[in-house]
Protein backbone atom coordinates (compact mmCIF):
# COMPACT_ATOMS: atom_id res chain seq x y z
CA UNK A 1 0.00 0.00 0.00
CA UNK A 2 0.96 3.75 -0.67
CA UNK A 3 1.10 6.03 2.05
CA UNK A 4 0.46 9.56 0.81
CA UNK A 5 1.44 12.56 3.66
CA UNK A 6 0.58 16.15 2.36
CA UNK A 7 2.22 19.15 4.04
CA UNK A 8 2.82 22.68 3.62
CA UNK A 9 -1.25 23.89 4.13
CA UNK A 10 -1.76 26.78 6.85
CA UNK A 11 -2.84 30.22 7.18
CA UNK A 12 -2.12 33.26 4.32
CA UNK A 13 -3.26 36.48 3.68
CA UNK A 14 -4.87 37.25 0.28
CA UNK A 15 -2.34 37.78 -2.65
CA UNK A 16 0.06 35.55 -0.69
CA UNK A 17 1.91 31.67 -1.24
CA UNK A 18 2.28 28.66 -0.07
CA UNK A 19 3.73 25.56 -1.30
CA UNK A 20 2.63 21.89 -0.64
CA UNK A 21 4.27 18.64 -0.81
CA UNK A 22 3.00 15.45 -0.78
CA UNK A 23 5.51 12.51 -0.08
CA UNK A 24 4.64 8.78 -1.40
CA UNK A 25 6.15 5.62 0.70
CA UNK A 26 5.04 2.40 0.97
CA UNK A 27 5.59 -0.61 -1.67
CA UNK A 28 5.28 0.18 -4.96
CA UNK A 29 7.08 -0.21 -8.18
CA UNK A 30 5.80 2.62 -10.20
CA UNK A 31 4.16 6.52 -9.38
CA UNK A 32 1.48 7.25 -12.44
CA UNK A 33 0.44 10.58 -12.33
CA UNK A 34 -0.18 12.50 -9.22
CA UNK A 35 -2.57 15.24 -8.84
CA UNK A 36 -3.66 17.72 -6.42
CA UNK A 37 -7.67 18.24 -5.04
CA UNK A 38 -9.62 20.19 -3.12
CA UNK A 39 -12.55 20.17 -0.96
CA UNK A 40 -14.06 23.36 0.28
CA UNK A 41 -16.91 23.29 2.73
CA UNK A 42 -19.99 22.38 1.25
CA UNK A 43 -18.90 21.81 -1.87
CA UNK A 44 -17.78 18.56 -4.02
CA UNK A 45 -13.89 17.68 -4.63
CA UNK A 46 -12.76 19.44 -7.24
CA UNK A 47 -9.11 18.96 -9.19
CA UNK A 48 -6.71 21.33 -9.26
CA UNK A 49 -3.92 19.85 -10.44
CA UNK A 50 -2.63 16.89 -11.59
CA UNK A 51 1.13 15.57 -13.43
CA UNK A 52 1.82 12.74 -15.68
CA UNK A 53 4.87 10.50 -15.20
CA UNK A 54 6.30 12.05 -18.44
CA UNK A 55 6.29 16.03 -16.77
CA UNK A 56 2.46 16.79 -18.62
CA UNK A 57 0.48 19.05 -16.72
CA UNK A 58 -3.35 20.07 -16.81
CA UNK A 59 -4.68 22.99 -14.29
CA UNK A 60 -8.03 23.24 -13.33
CA UNK A 61 -9.09 26.85 -14.99
CA UNK A 62 -9.84 28.69 -11.34
CA UNK A 63 -5.97 27.68 -11.07
CA UNK A 64 -4.16 28.65 -14.23
CA UNK A 65 -0.99 31.24 -13.89
CA UNK A 66 -0.94 31.10 -10.29
CA UNK A 67 -0.57 27.43 -8.85
CA UNK A 68 2.72 25.53 -11.04
CA UNK A 69 2.48 21.88 -9.98
CA UNK A 70 6.11 19.70 -9.96
CA UNK A 71 7.56 16.30 -9.07
CA UNK A 72 10.51 15.08 -8.19
CA UNK A 73 10.76 11.16 -8.67
CA UNK A 74 13.63 10.50 -6.90
CA UNK A 75 11.66 11.22 -3.75
CA UNK A 76 8.69 10.54 -4.54
CA UNK A 77 7.10 13.54 -4.20
CA UNK A 78 4.76 16.25 -5.59
CA UNK A 79 4.49 19.87 -5.53
CA UNK A 80 2.07 22.56 -5.81
CA UNK A 81 2.87 25.81 -5.46
CA UNK A 82 0.52 28.65 -4.74
CA UNK A 83 0.75 31.90 -5.68
CA UNK A 84 -1.92 35.13 -5.58
CA UNK A 85 -3.66 33.30 -3.28
CA UNK A 86 -7.42 34.44 -2.69
CA UNK A 87 -9.98 33.57 -0.05
CA UNK A 88 -11.91 31.58 -2.93
CA UNK A 89 -8.69 29.61 -2.60
CA UNK A 90 -9.71 28.55 0.94
CA UNK A 91 -10.13 24.48 1.02
CA UNK A 92 -8.76 20.84 2.01
CA UNK A 93 -6.42 20.25 -0.57
CA UNK A 94 -5.54 16.51 -1.22
CA UNK A 95 -2.83 14.61 -3.00
CA UNK A 96 -3.42 11.61 -4.92
CA UNK A 97 -1.55 9.57 -6.74
CA UNK A 98 -1.85 5.91 -9.62
CA UNK A 99 0.61 3.55 -8.69
CA UNK A 100 1.45 -0.04 -9.20
CA UNK A 101 2.31 -2.66 -6.62
CA UNK A 102 4.56 -4.68 -8.93
CA UNK A 103 5.06 -4.39 -12.91
CA UNK A 104 2.40 -7.55 -13.32
CA UNK A 105 -0.62 -5.43 -11.26
CA UNK A 106 -2.88 -3.26 -12.62
CA UNK A 107 -3.10 0.59 -11.50
CA UNK A 108 -3.54 1.26 -8.25
CA UNK A 109 -5.17 4.86 -6.86
CA UNK A 110 -4.45 6.54 -3.37
CA UNK A 111 -5.04 9.76 -1.52
CA UNK A 112 -3.32 11.37 1.18
CA UNK A 113 -5.24 12.72 4.70
CA UNK A 114 -5.26 16.17 3.41
CA UNK A 115 -3.88 19.42 4.76
CA UNK A 116 -6.01 22.38 4.99
CA UNK A 117 -5.36 26.08 3.12
CA UNK A 118 -7.29 29.26 4.36
CA UNK A 119 -6.83 32.21 2.94
CA UNK A 120 -7.93 34.77 4.69
CA UNK A 121 -7.07 38.83 6.12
Amino acid sequence: QVQLVESGGGLVQPGGSLRLSCAASGRFVSINSMGWYRQAPGKQRELVAVISSGGNTNYADSVKGRFTISRDDAKNTVYLQMNSLKPEDTAVYYCNADWKRSWYSSWLNSWGQGTQVTVSS
